[in-house]
């Protein structure tokens, strides 16, 4: 019986075009941690008002933590680097902007906002579960380091 691993199974017939809306959910990601930079007051203010306990008396320390991970997590889904840890660790971030941030608003001030949260929260589950594809940086990491330790497939590096 062959031994078949599920990440090399799920890149392999993953579509080209997903990959396209990786790239986009990585941007809008990278985006919005660039958003909250330039005004990080803005970020402080909706962990305030999501009135839970243990936020109120760290914001300043939650606001800094979802900027960055959404910085270096949008980077790294773009890229196709760690993709299915990237949007694990995403995952927690959007929950709370979907159910908490959004829902607390009210729906009438931030639809599109709530409707943008939705859908990078189901894109993240998905990447989650699927993976970078074929043309990432993990695949071709993973690539280069078969490319060592098979014979015939480093010519496909050095041609």
């Amino acid at each position: 019986m062959e031994h078949v691993d599920i990440t090399e199974k799920t890149s392999d017939s993953q579509p080209r075009w997903l990959t396209i809306i990786r790239i986009a959910l990585g941007l809008i990601l990278f985006w919005k941690g660039i958003s909250f930079i330039r005004d990080s007051s803005d970020l402080q203010s909706m962990l305030q008002r999501m009135s839970i306990g243990v936020v109120d008396k760290n914001t300043e320390w939650i606001a800094f933590l979802i900027t960055y991970i959404n910085l270096l997590g949008g980077l790294f889904i773009t890229v196709g680097l760690f993709t299915k840890t990237s949007c694990i660790i995403q995952i927690p971030i959007l929950i709370g902007a979907v159910f908490f941030v959004n829902t607390k608003h009210g729906l009438n001030q931030s639809t599109s906002e709530l409707i943008l949260s939705a859908v990078v929260l189901l894109l993240l589950i998905l990447f989650a579960i699927k993976g970078s594809g074929v043309l990432s940086a993990d695949e071709y990491f993973t690539s280069y380091y078969k490319a060592g330790s098979e014979d015939g497939n480093t010519k496909k590096f050095f041609k």
